[in-house]
């Protein structure tokens, strides 16, 4: 599996349309408001890189933009907008680009997903990704649930692949032998503690923690005892500093703020979490949350991670909203 960081040939992006969730038949504005991080978004990734931007209406959409420069507008039926769980997946084989199309069920058959699991197919078929091989595999996997160094180590979670409502529970010596068979993973490292309250994906790894080179992994860190969180963050930091990179040294750890807590109108608290950041080509693409302590924490501990790329911060307050953020709203394709 080729790792974020590697040359990207494009950033595939699903917008929200009036027959998702993120429209309120009562309130008329409730899709311009989606809308907007998302416009953001594209717009910070088209600065150097080609976005294909999936939605109902592309004159409409494109007309939102100022410069549609780099953007590609395709109309396919979706059902939501998480086109990171069920975008392609890019492998390198034989020294080729090969686009993986995994089974999406909406997060263990908790919404809808008939018509996101076809985009992938719909997306091929129109001829957007070219020659590129595409391989459809049964098995239920998310983009947002694994992590890869590009040399064949996987970083992910037992609550999610392991989860009685994916592949009917698989144990984790199965979920890791398919791994191996269709990602050519060498080895892979379980998380088994971590969670976001407001997550509906059973702990998906992009919200904990993300490799950030082959040797780095920045993860959630919460330091306030009273904090929901605290506890299993805590279990998952001290898991991390078991794990050990294939040379055997451990990893450099870099924990990234936990940014305080923010609430619905229902009094439910949103997964905010600064690890769903976007490697592009040239920039690094983040999440802020109106917090102005830590999304300038978060900001500066990026910077350092991330030397000679742009640093493009989007708020994504709306995104949370609906349980995702930056990252859960992009699935990049490698060259």
């Amino acid at each position: 599996m080729v790792a974020e960081w590697e040359r990207q040939r494009c950033v595939l992006m699903s917008f929200p349309h009036e027959h998702t969730d993120w429209y309120d038949p009562e309130d008329p504005s409730s899709l311009n408001e989606a809308l907007s991080p998302f416009i953001r978004i594209a717009q910070a990734i088209a600065y150097k890189e080609a976005v294909y931007i999936i939605c109902q209406a592309k004159e409409k959409i494109a007309s939102m933009f100022c410069s549609t420069r780099n953007m590609t507008f395709i109309e396919i039926p979706t059902n939501d907008t998480w086109i990171r769980d069920y975008g392609y997946i890019s492998i390198e084989e034989d020294g080729q680009t090969k686009l993986l199309d995994f089974v999406f069920d909406g997060w263990g058959g908790k919404f809808e997903a008939e018509l996101d699991n076809s985009v992938n197919t719909l997306l091929h078929q129109k001829g957007y990704m070219g020659i590129t091989q595409l391989e459809h595999i049964d098995f239920i996997l998310e983009g947002g649930s694994i992590e890869s160094d590009g040399k064949g180590t996987i970083l992910t979670t037992s609550q999610c692949l392991c989860n009685p409502n994916r592949n009917g529970g698989s144990t984790k010596e199965e979920a890791e032998h398919k791994l191996k068979e269709y990602l050519s993973a060498k080895r892979v490292l379980w998380l088994d503690h971590g969670y976001l309250a407001g997550d509906d994906t059973d702990g998906h790894i992009d919200t904990l923690a993300r490799f950030t080179d082959e040797a780095t992994i920045a993860y959630v860190q919460c330091e306030d005892s009273e904090d929901e969180h605290y506890h299993a963050l805590k279990k998952m930091e001290e898991q991390l500093r078991s794990f050990r990179q294939q040379n055997g040294n451990p990893y450099k750890l870099v924990p990234l703020p936990m940014c305080e807590a923010k609430y619905d109108k229902e009094g439910k608290r949103l997964p905010a979490t600064y690890a769903n950041f976007l490697i592009t080509n040239d920039a690094l693409v983040f999440p802020t949350y109106s917090d102005s302590q830590n999304d300038s924490k978060a900001e500066e501990i990026l910077r350092e991670l991330f030397p000679g790329r742009e640093m493009i911060p989007v708020n994504c307050l709306k995104l949370i909203e609906e349980g995702g953020s930056l990252h859960c709203s992009t699935m990049q394709v490698a060259y």
